[in-house]
C-alpha cells in the first residue's frame, strides 16, 4: 500500500527478539511468553557474520523448526563477516557485493521451509549497523542489497528492505533512484520515540512521508513497521504502554514491537558495552524475567484490549492547587484501606502506585468506581524521582508504602530490592524536604529490623514458640531493642527506617516510623512472601494446598488491617508530638498466633481441609516475633479493636463476597488465640 489514504488498517503485530547461539532455555522460555500474550509472529535475527564460528550450524538447525512450530519468523539477515568486509566490522560492506546474496542462497535452502519472508539488513542508513562512511554514494550497499533480494524473489520469498532508522524519506528516495526497491516487497522502517528519536512527529506523519516517496516513484511496496520500542531505562513502564497502543493504531501491514526481554546487562550491544544505557531497557520483561506493565497487561487481557486499561493513568506535570494526602504504594492491600477512610471522610487522596504487584490494579478500579473524581491516579514508580516531586508540591501528608515487600525477592534480586527500598525512599524524602511547605510524613518499616531475635531463649510446645522470658511473653518486643538488619530486605527497609528518621533529626522534617508486624484484611492478594495470613484463607477457600516454611510454630501478632489504619490517622493528628520516633505496631501480646493455629482457626471458619505441606526455613525468618506497642499507645492513646477471630472473619466475608463464595456463616468469636 502505497497510496496517501485514509483506509484504516489493522496491522499484524509481532515481537521483535535476538537469540544468541546456544540460548536454548532462553528460547524455550521465550515460546512460552509468546503463547501467554498471544504472540503469533516474531522478527529475529541471522548473523552472516557468526555463520562460519563452530557449532553455530547446528543452532539454526535446531532454533528454525523449533521456533516454526509456534511462530510465523521473520529472519533479518545482517552483519558482514570481518574476514571478508573492506575493513574488519560486521558493519563494513563485503569486498564482494556477491556475497551476500550467496550467503541468502544458503540460508534460503537450508531453512527456507520455516519462513515466507527476508529481511534484507537492519538499519542500514545508521551507521553502527552499516558503515556508510565506506559507502557515501550508497552504490554498494544498492548493488549488494539488489543482487540478494533479486535471488531471494527467485527463490520465491518475499523481500523486506531492512528498517531505517532514523526515518528518511530522503534516504529511500535514494533508494529509488538507485532501482534498489524495484525487488522489495515491503519498505521497513523503525522508530523510538522519546527515546532515540527526540523531535518525533508522530507515526502518521512517518508513514506519510514514506507512502509519498513510493507514490511519487510510481511504486506499490507495503510499509512495516519493523521495529518500535520504548526503554524504560528512567522506570517509566506507563510509557512504554502508552507507546504500545500508539503503534497499533497506525495504518502499517505490520507491526513489530521491540522486544521481549531486556539486554543482559553482561552483554555488549552492537555500539558498545554499554555506552548508552537506554538500549538495555527495552523489553515487555526485565533480564531477571520480572514483567512489566505492558507484558502484564497483555498477559492478563489480551492484544484486543490494550487500550482499555482506563484505571492507568499519569500526569508529568501536576496542574491546579487543590490539596491531597499522597499514598505511595496507595493501589496495595494496606494504601487502599487508608484511602477509602480518607476519601469516605472526604478527603482528595493521590495514589501513587506502579501496579506491579497482583492485583493491585482491582483495588484501582474499586477506589474509583466508588469515590470518583476525589481519587487522583498516578500510576508511576518511586524511582521516578521528578514526577515524585511533581506529586508532592500539592500533598498535605504522605504516607510512604511502595516497597520491595518479600524477604524471598530480596535474596533472588538485592539490586532490585535496594533501588525500591533505599532508593525510593530517599527520592521521596528529598522531594520533601525541597518542597516549599514540606508535609509530614508516615513510613512502613518493618518487625525484620531486629533480626531474627534467636537469643530471646525460644521454647516450644506442640504449636508454637515463646520466650523463655516472661516479660517478652506478656510484653513483646519493645523499641529499645537493638537494630539487627538481617537479609537484603531488612538491610534495605531498615536503611530507609533510619533515613526517615535521621530526616526529622537532621533537617526538621515531620517523620514518624512503623515497624509493623504482620498486617491483613481486605483488599489483600496474599501470596507465599507476603501476606500469608490471605494467602491461607484464599488457597482453603480455593481447596489449594499451602506449603508452610519452618515448622510452622512461629509466632506473629497479627493487627488487623482497620485497627492498622485508625493508627495512621493518629500519627499523623499527632506529628507534632510523634515526629523523629518509631513504633512498633502489631496486634500486641492479645493477638499473637502461630502458623498452625492460624490454620486451624480457618479450619473451623471455612469447614475446610487444608492440604499442609512443610519446606525448609527461609533466610530471614523470625521464630517469634509480637510487637510492644506501648510506646504508641501512650502517644496517641491507640490500640488494636479486633481480635484474631474476629479479624479473619471479617476477611474471610470480605474474600468471599469479592469471589463469589458461599459459606456457611460461622459464629463469630471475640476470644483471641493467646498464648
Amino acid at each position: 500500500m502505497s497510496k496517501l489514504s485514509d483506509k484504516k488498517i489493522t496491522p499484524v503485530v509481532g515481537i521483535v527478539e535476538w537469540f544468541r547461539p546456544g540460548q536454548y532455555e532462553e528460547v524455550r522460555q521465550a515460546i512460552q511468553d509468546f503463547r501467554k500474550l498471544g504472540i503469533t509472529h516474531l522478527r529475529t535475527g541471522v548473523s552472516w557474520a557468526e555463520w562460519y564460528a563452530e557449532g553455530t550450524a547446528e543452532w539454526y538447525d535446531w532454533l528454525f523448526p523449533e521456533l516454526a512450530k509456534h511462530v510465523e519468523i521473520l529472519p533479518c539477515f545482517l552483519y558482514t563477516p570481518p574476514s571478508i568486509g573492506e575493513v574488519s566490522r560486521v558493519s563494513s560492506p563485503p569486498k564482494e557485493r556477491k556475497a551476500f546474496a550467496d550467503f541468502l542462497d544458503v540460508m534460503i535452502t537450508r531453512y527456507g521451509d520455516y519462513f515466507e519472508w527476508v529481511e534484507l539488513w537492519n538499519e542500514p542508513n545508521n551507521n553502527v549497523e552499516y558503515d556508510f562512511t565506506l559507502d557515501y554514494s550508497w552504490n554498494k550497499f544498492s548493488e549488494m542489497i539488489g543482487m540478494a533480494a533479486y535471488w531471494a524473489q527467485h527463490r520465491g520469498k518475499k523481500t523486506l528492505l531492512g528498517g531505517m532508522s532514523p526515518i528518511d524519506p530522503n534516504w529511500l528516495q535514494m533508494m529509488a533512484e538507485k532501482n534498489l526497491l524495484q525487488c522489495i516487497d515491503a519498505i521497513g522502517i523503525h522508530g523510538f520515540p522519546y527515546v532515540f528519536d527526540q523531535q518525533w512527529t508522530g507515526w502518521e506523519d512517518n508513514l506519510t512521508a514514506v507512502r509519498k516517496v513510493l507514490q511519487d516513484n510510481g511504486l506499490q511496496k507495503e510499509i512495516w513497521i519493523s521495529e518500535a520500542g520504548f526503554s524504560t531505562w528512567q522506570d517509566d513502564e506507563v510509557k512504554q504502554w502508552e507507546e504500545f497502543k500508539n503503534v497499533l493504531d497506525t495504518n502499517a501491514e505490520r507491526v513489530y514491537w521491540y522486544g521481549l526481554k531486556d539486554l543482559d546487562p553482561k552483554y555488549p550491544t552492537v555500539g558498545g558495552f554499554h555506552l548508552d544505557d537506554r538500549e538495555y531497557y527495552f523489553g515487555m520483561k526485565k533480564h531477571d524475567g520480572t514483567e512489566k506493565l505492558l507484558y502484564k497487561l497483555l498477559a492478563k487481557h489480551g492484544m484486543e484490549n490494550i487500550s482499555e486499561h482506563d484505571y492507568i493513568k499519569k500526569e508529568y506535570t501536576i496542574s491546579g492547587k487543590e490539596k491531597y494526602v499522597l499514598i505511595t504504594g496507595g493501589a496495595g492491600f494496606i494504601g487502599t484501606n487508608l484511602a477509602a477512610r480518607l476519601l469516605a471522610e472526604g478527603k482528595r487522596v493521590m495514589i501513587y502506585d506502579n501496579i506491579s504487584r497482583a492485583g493491585v490494579e482491582q483495588n484501582l478500579q474499586w477506589l474509583q468506581q466508588e469515590y470518583g473524581d476525589r481519587v487522583l491516579v498516578q500510576v508511576a514508580d518511586v524511582r521516578e524521582k521528578r514526577i515524585l516531586e511533581e506529586c508532592v508540591k500539592n500533598a498535605e501528608q504522605v504516607f510512604h508504602f511502595s516497597a520491595q515487600v518479600a524477604v524471598t525477592s530480596s535474596l533472588t534480586n538485592p539490586v532490585h530490592d535496594f533501588e525500591v527500598n533505599i532508593a525510593g525512599t530517599f527520592n521521596l524524602l528529598e522531594a520533601i524536604r525541597r518542597s516549599e511547605h514540606q508535609p509530614p510524613l508516615v513510613f512502613t518499616s518493618t518487625n525484620k529490623v531486629y533480626g531474627d531475635l534467636m537469643d530471646l531463649g525460644l521454647k516450644t510446645n506442640n504449636t508454637r514458640y515463646y520466650p523463655e522470658d516472661s516479660y517478652f511473653r506478656e510484653n513483646g518486643i519493645s523499641e529499645a531493642r537493638p537494630l539487627d538488619f538481617h537479609s537484603p530486605y531488612g538491610c534495605s527497609k531498615g536503611a530507609a527506617d533510619q533515613y526517615v528518621l535521621d530526616y526529622s533529626r537532621s533537617y526538621g522534617l515531620k517523620t514518624a516510623v512503623f515497624r509493623m508486624s504482620c498486617i491483613y484484611g481486605p483488599h489483600q492478594f496474599g501470596t507465599e512472601d507476603q501476606g500469608w495470613v490471605a494467602h491461607f484463607l484464599i488457597s482453603a477457600l480455593e481447596d489449594k494446598p499451602i506449603s508452610i516454611y519452618g515448622d510452622g510454630k512461629q509466632v506473629r501478632d497479627i493487627l488487623f488491617v482497620e485497627d492498622l489504619v485508625n493508627a495512621f490517622i493518629l500519627a499523623q493528628k499527632n506529628i507534632d508530638k510523634i515526629s523523629g520516633n518509631a513504633f512498633n505496631i502489631g496486634g500486641g501480646p492479645s493477638n499473637t498466633v502461630s502458623l498452625v493455629e492460624i490454620l486451624d482457626v480457618i479450619k473451623e471458619k471455612t469447614g475446610k481441609a487444608i492440604d499442609v505441606s512443610f519446606d525448609e526455613w527461609r533466610t530471614g525468618d523470625q521464630q517469634y516475633y509480637v510487637s510492644d506497642t506501648s510506646k504508641f499507645s501512650k502517644a496517641t492513646g491507640w490500640k488494636a479493636k479486633y481480635s484474631v477471630t474476629e479479624g479473619v472473619q471479617a476477611l474471610m466475608d470480605w474474600l468471599c463476597e469479592s469471589r463469589g463464595i458461599e459459606l456457611p456463616k460461622a459464629k463469630v468469636s471475640s476470644k483471641a488465640v493467646t498464648i
